[in-house]
């Protein structure tokens, strides 16, 4: 399955804005009664604006113009208290949006995040965290704004405009239909130019996400940079996706600021054509001054609110496009399904068992092809090779890190796809060739993922490590299990990373235990310590080592060799060695 959501960007079907917001409005259904109240408020207030210049109009023909000052101070006392209550259901209205889009960005932000959880290491291998981190952060934030600031001005918009087509069509037909033609021209030109803009502002969306991720990539492995004093390689790259996201910024800018000064201009147009026909129809004695007045504010509060949604509806095609965004992740749906206990049902008299195995990673060439094995509960395995031969991917497998292309895992006699995620963690125990860990302390680090024990006080914790026989690696660290770790283990050796990972394992009690070079930054003595404690592990214990160290795997019960995508009995350890000292004379 291909997990690149850039990819399947690319590939996939054009969905209607429609659909998009009809999809998107399903996030906040449960806000139906908050989104009434706010569109009421939003109503009222349109009304509000909607009878203030028939009023003024009124005003001026009834007593502006007959010098009586006591119904102007009439009317004027009645447009305060309109205008009073408008600013209280505009402010009443934007707290109650506020608190839906803040509502809904918390909801949104959960529901990614828990969907990502879902998803096996190959999604994570084929996107970049930083796109990722973009997606969850910034798309989401877009949709907020539409949402808690835009999504009411743009219905108070429409409401708005609505009634003052109606309110100048009523007044005088002819000068209305003449008033409300320059709106054709503005529906006609946003139609064409939509897709266009949706176009520039996903494209912008996408540059901040790779610029996102460049500057994950070099935070990351700052060390190194410094290490091979290639800061400015990293500088180049950051220049480059700067530059790119300069350039899409412009772009989209560009676009977002071309609809308001066209709209303007045919606002502009609009009250022109007001003005010359209405002083001809005063001219003629078939309008008052009056009525002009209240016209052209009608006009106005007509093509203002266009030129508001100019701003609006590039405020909804950002967050669309953010919203297209988000869907890539929250449509797909992970392949490693568990299976159903009927289709997993297999017989073997081995712990774990490769059956005519073939794996490759995504289009890549077949890692392993036609592979069959058992390992058998209670002893140790050796995977040993060259570099890229396969022996991480064969122990992935084993650990359900992928899924095979074709044939079968087994465990324990049944299908290790049948198994769910905590049975599976149960069962078996990785140590990876590179450990992470959270900040937090030692502690926190080696309870990590295990339901059991999270609720262990540091006296239990201490007994229960010396039960295990590993209260010699926790003696490493200066302040044993309240020994602090910072984000990513950086306040600690990467050989410690390795001990807290090998402790994390060894306590979960797994019936296999896989290490991926366990013991490559450990010195000579840890090591020996660490082969002492695997010694007293229970008889039950299934090892798998995969190491370059050939004293690693010197006492094995039996050596594979992994290599051009097969898995082949070594032998003895002397055989092993010389398979390797061949097979690097071949290379």
């Amino acid at each position: 399955m291909n997990y690149n959501l850039n990819a399947a960007q690319g590939n996939a079907e054009k969905v209607s804005t429609f659909s998009s917001l009809k999809s998107l409005l399903q996030l906040i259904a449960h806000e139906k009664k908050n989104l009434l109240i706010a569109t009421a408020a939003i109503l009222l207030n349109a009304l509000i604006n909607l009878f203030t210049p028939l009023l003024i109009g009124y005003a001026i023909d009834k007593y502006v113009q007959h010098k009586d000052y006591h119904g102007v101070l009439v009317i004027s006392g009645i447009l305060l208290a309109m205008f009073l209550a408008g600013l209280f259901t505009s402010y009443y209205q934007t707290l109650l949006m506020g608190s839906v889009g803040q509502r809904m960005l918390f909801t949104l932000r959960n529901t990614i995040f828990n969907k990502l959880q879902t998803f096996p290491v190959a999604f994570f291998n084929a996107n970049k965290t930083g796109d990722l981190i973009s997606r969850i952060n910034n798309d989401t934030d877009k949709l907020n704004t539409f949402f808690s600031q835009s999504l009411m001005q743009f219905i108070g918009a429409i409401v708005g405009m609505a009634g003052c087509g109606i309110f100048l069509l009523a007044i005088h037909i002819n000068l209305g239909v003449a008033a409300l033609l320059p709106a054709l021209g503005i529906l006609i030109f946003t139609k064409l130019f939509s897709p266009w803009l949706k176009k520039k502002n996903a494209i912008n969306m996408q540059s901040v996400g790779n610029m996102s991720a460049g500057i994950q990539e070099s935070l990351t492995n700052f060390k190194v940079t410094v290490a091979f004093n290639r800061r400015d390689y990293f500088r180049q790259k950051f220049n480059e996706n700067n530059q790119q996201n300069y350039k899409t910024a412009i772009g989209a800018g560009l676009a977002n600021n071309l609809l308001l000064p066209v709209y303007s201009l045919f606002s502009g147009l609009a009250q022109l054509i007001v003005l010359t026909y209405g002083i001809y129809l005063i001219s003629t004695g078939s309008f008052s001054i009056g009525l002009l007045v209240s016209y052209i504010a009608y006009v106005t509060n007509f093509y203002n609110p266009l030129r508001q949604l100019a701003t609006l509806w590039t405020s909804f095609q950002v967050a669309m496009a953010g919203w297209d965004r988000i869907t890539k992740i929250l449509k797909l749906q992970p392949d490693m399904e568990t299976l159903q206990v009927a289709e997993a049902n297999e017989a073997s008299d081995a712990l774990i068992e490769f059956k005519d195995v073939h794996f490759k990673y995504d289009d890549s060439k077949e890692i392993l092809h036609n592979v069959s094995l058992k390992l058998y509960k209670g002893k140790t395995y050796a995977l040993v090779g060259p570099t890229g031969g396969g022996k991480t991917t064969t122990a992935s497998l084993i650990a359900r890190l992928y899924d095979a292309t074709s044939g079968t895992v087994l465990l324990d006699g049944k299908d290790i796809r049948s198994y769910t995620a905590e049975q599976r963690t149960q069962k078996i125990g990785f140590i990876l060739q590179e450990p992470f860990l959270f900040s937090g302390t030692v502690k926190d680090n080696i309870l990590y993922g295990n339901a059991v024990y999270k609720d262990y006080s540091d006296d239990d914790v201490e007994q229960l490590i010396k039960k295990a026989n590993l209260d010699s690696l926790l003696a490493v660290f200066e302040n044993g299990l309240q020994t602090n770790v910072s984000t990513g283990g950086e306040s600690i050796s990467l050989g410690q990373k390795q001990l807290i990972a090998f402790m994390r394992a060894v306590l979960r009690n797994p019936e296999v235990l896989i290490l991926d070079e366990a013991t490559a930054n450990i010195d000579t003595m840890t090591e020996q310590l660490l082969e002492n404690i695997l010694n007293k592990l229970p008889d039950t214990t299934t090892r798998i080592i995969i190491a370059h160290r050939l004293n690693t795997i010197e006492n094995a019960d039996e050596i594979y060799f992994v290599n051009a995508g097969e898995i082949i009995r070594a032998g003895s350890f002397k055989d092993a060695v010389n398979k390797l000292l061949n097979d690097k004379r071949d290379s």
